[in-house]
């Protein structure tokens, strides 16, 4: 049996850049392209150095990397402030009054902040941070909706030199407590409330409920977002209108070194103690920056928005630190898509002219299942721009989204990252690379990725095998914060020097990277190792399906059958005879060793509050009938109520 990860599926349709969007683009043939990626990965030092010096720097380095596996230092010896680089440098290049973040509340109030203004707001919650007591390379943990004030509270840490974590705001005073306890915050940045589907979440209780386990923390800054009373404790708990207005709005950035901590993000992993993922500024700062500025080809004129919470990496690179070091405007939104109903996003676009849209396929599938209706009735006609991210997307659902949304006009980046790589690594050029829906297609600059097989040996086109990135990249994770040999363990232990992503992946003939699930969502059916995520794609393909998620089950005869949960379309009656017609079709797109054992029609999937589906709590629903696993990221709990109802009858 081969250890090696089987691909099913082939997908023939390219899409070209149109000229008009190469003539105006950054990258505008492959050419140029293959050029730029050739030096990157030969001369990384100069290619580094020459996108470094785009930034602010008050002290240059004097050595572009030093690479020591796992273990990197991007820009030796030098100075910045990354607050510097996504605020201040912009009072002095023409972009003073140009507008910031555009935000939205969920409820529908909107506020705009220009570069100035968000200048004196960020010098103000500095100062107020530093009347606090907070010292460089203090932990901050951030727990805000989806206001201005998060990316305020995150840019005047990275200002004063202090260490932010910010937390999911639909995470649990659980989920609170651990981060509080593993990185041993010195104070947290919190609100009152915030607003979703309607309702308000309980930000401050969550926190007060935490700080009954977790004692060290010395100060609470509480934003009002919504204006309810709440306790507030004497001696820790301050508001941060009050304090503000006893500072000055006057601050200058002092220069940290290149490798200075700036953040630490915890994922929420399947099972264990969720690790604590260490940047820092400089390398940081450049890989984010230059992603932006090349996938996402901003132009100065660009009204951008990221959907992602600030709380998960998409929210840290691609809302706070990205697009603000570009100089770009940029959208906010407090709350759901689907409130006050799935038109939310389409109103927004339209309103204030949105030309770049980044978002995830989650997002895009449950679009595609509310119905057409909604796009159809707004204009969308400023979008020049479309970008998914989170996990693998489908090919119908890209082909929906390039259709519907884009008008088939937009070019799609579909971007393979993760919180470890801190910015994108795989992903088209708008001006240059042809698309094929659902592959994220090339490697960013600077990024030598390969799928390896078991013996280290790299895999011929379209032979599943683990990614892997050979050589170090800017924006990478330095380590697991206080737990090197995890670090080491995690994510350097299959492949000498090499960085193994946990995901499987094939290329194509082309050099196309097709993701095909995490390792440990890998099915094993009677010797054949198939990705979850082409078995899920096949069924989606089919008219019926807004969603699907499937998983393994132990089988005596095969090692595992595979059990599929299904979303349909709007009205459509779901029957046994449309679960065989299900199996038939994946039978006919992937083969006969990927068809389903049993499928289960469900009205909604397990997600985190992020849209991603928790496949392992289905895993444990289909091998044990029930859930024993950690569920406090879970969006909905009445969906795992449903599902077990589901899986007795």
């Amino acid at each position: 049996m081969s250890d090696n990860i089987e691909s099913h599926l082939s997908e023939n349709r390219i899409f070209k850049p149109s000229k008009e969007f190469s003539k105006n683009a950054r990258i505008k043939s492959m050419a140029q392209y293959k050029r730029m990626h050739k030096e990157s990965i030969e001369k990384p030092g100069v290619f580094w150095a020459r996108e470094a010096k785009e930034l602010t720097w008050q002290k240059k380095w004097t050595k572009a990397l030093d690479w020591k596996p796992p273990y990197a230092k991007w820009f030796v010896g030098g100075k910045l402030n990354v607050c510097e680089n996504c605020v201040d440098r912009h009072l002095t290049n023409g972009r003073a009054n140009k507008a910031a973040i555009i935000w939205e509340g969920e409820p529908g109030e909107s506020r705009t902040l220009t570069y100035r203004q968000l200048h004196r707001e960020v010098c103000q919650f500095a100062n107020v941070l530093l009347a606090q007591g907070i010292k460089p390379k203090d932990r901050v943990l951030i727990y805000m909706p989806m206001v201005p004030e998060a990316v305020i509270a995150m840019l005047a840490c990275a200002r004063i030199g202090a260490v932010h974590s910010v937390v999911f705001g639909g995470f649990s005073a659980e989920s609170i407590v651990d981060r509080l306890s593993d990185c041993k915050a010195k104070a947290v940045i919190t609100a009152d409330g915030g607003y979703r589907r309607g309702g308000v979440v309980p930000l401050k209780a969550n926190v007060d409920e935490a700080l009954k386990k977790y004692k060290s923390v010395e100060t609470v800054i509480v934003h009002q977002r919504i204006g309810d009373k709440i306790p507030m404790k004497r001696g820790r708990d301050v508001y941060w209108h009050e304090e503000a207005a006893r500072v000055s709005t006057k601050h200058v950035a002092k220069a940290f070194d290149s490798e200075h901590p700036l953040f630490i993000l915890y994922t929420s992993g399947s099972t264990g103690k969720p690790k604590g993922i260490l940047h820092t500024a400089g390398g940081y700062l450049t890989g984010t920056y230059s992603t932006c500025k090349y996938i996402f080809d901003m132009q100065d004129d660009d009204v951008y928005w990221c959907t992602a919470d600030v709380g998960w990496v998409t929210g840290h690179s691609y809302i706070a630190y990205g697009p603000l070091s570009n100089g770009v405007t940029q959208v906010m939104y407090e709350g759901a898509p689907n409130h006050p109903d799935f038109g939310r996003f389409w109103d927004i676009v339209e309103k204030y002219g949105v030309t770049i849209f980044y978002t995830a396929p989650t997002a895009i599938r449950a679009f595609i299942k509310a119905g057409d209706q909604f796009p159809d009735s707004r204009d969308l006609s400023s979008l020049r721009l479309l970008g998914t991210v989170g996990e693998p997307i489908n090919p119908e659902a890209w082909m929906w989204y390039h259709e519907k949304i884009g008008g088939g006009r937009c070019p799609i980046v579909d971007t393979w990252w993760q919180t470890e790589t801190g910015a994108i690594m795989i992903s088209p050029l708008p001006g240059c690379t042809p698309t094929k829906p659902g592959t994220a297609t090339l490697p960013f600059f600077g990024v030598d990725a390969a799928i390896l097989d078991e013996t280290g040996e790299e895999c011929a086109p379209n032979e599943g095998g683990k990614l892997v990135i050979r050589k170090p990249w800017p924006s990478m994770l330095r380590s697991i914060y206080g737990d090197k040999k995890r670090y080491r363990d995690t994510y350097w232990n299959d492949y000498k020097g090499m960085y193994t992503a946990g995901d499987g992946a094939r290329t194509d003939r082309q050099g196309n990277f097709w993701i095909v699930g995490r390792l440990d969502d890998v099915l094993n059916v009677s010797g054949h190792r198939l990705g979850t995520a082409e078995v899920e794609s096949a069924l989606v393909e089919h008219k019926a399906v807004a969603e699907s998620a499937v998983v393994g089950r132990p089988h005596e005869i095969k090692g595992q059958g595979v059990v599929a949960f299904v979303t349909v379309k709007g009205n459509i009656k779901t029957s046994e005879a449309l679960a065989k017609e299900l199996r038939n079709h994946v039978g006919k797109v992937i083969g006969a060793i990927a068809k389903p054992d049993e499928i289960y029609f469900t009205p909604s999937l397990p997600k985190t509050r992020s849209g991603k589906i928790m496949r392992r709590l289905l895993k444990e629903l289909v091998a044990t009938g029930e859930v024993s696993g950690n569920i406090t990221t879970l969006e909905d709990y009445s969906v795992i109520a449903d599902l077990q109802k589901n899986l007795k009858k």
